[in-house]
């Protein structure tokens, strides 16, 4: 049985309405899960980015490459080598520090994960941080003992190293 891993697909597609409903409906219909999806303007004009993860075998990422390149909004699909590509995530963490204690602990803990502070009321503290998902869970354990108010992720978004397209 093959093994099941992580997929990271980057599809240049159209910039115009519709064409996200149009990806998403086609994991629908092919009974594919998307863990996350990103989508940005691109190097191109009138084009945008879309990062998928997605799980499956070599054989579901087959597929999905396969019914990604059938849409016709869809330009050019590739699955990024985890090896060779570049992955990041931005997060928002609203934490509730009231005492001088606490906010310095917080600003401590921001610094040390290279975040910064992005927002300050007398109640709170919100903490932008950008990096692996790993390294924002990682921060977001530390800062759960102050109580954390909100949380808001964009989720991964990646692109391949060097000089490869």
């Amino acid at each position: 049985m093959d093994e099941q891993r992580t997929h990271v697909i980057s599809a240049l597609v159209l910039h115009k309405p519709g064409v996200l409903q149009r990806v998403a409906g086609l994991f629908t219909r092919r009974g594919f899960n998307i863990e996350n999806i990103t989508v940005g303007t691109s190097e191109q004009e009138n084009m945008a980015r879309m990062t998928i993860i997605s799980k499956g075998d070599e054989k579901v990422l087959e597929q999905i490459i396969k019914q990604l390149n059938k849409l016709i909004d869809v330009v050019k699909v590739r699955d990024l080598d985890p090896e060779n590509t570049v992955k990041r995530e931005l997060c928002l963490i609203k934490i509730h520090a009231t005492s001088e204690k606490k906010r310095s602990e917080v600003i401590q803990y921001a610094n040390i994960f290279r975040g910064r502070i992005i927002d300050v009321s007398p109640e709170t503290l919100t903490v932008e941080i950008t990096g692996s998902p790993g390294k924002i869970e990682a921060l977001i354990d530390l800062l759960r003992v102050f109580g954390i108010k909100q949380i808001a992720r964009t989720g991964p978004t990646a692109i391949s190293r060097g000089t490869l397209d």
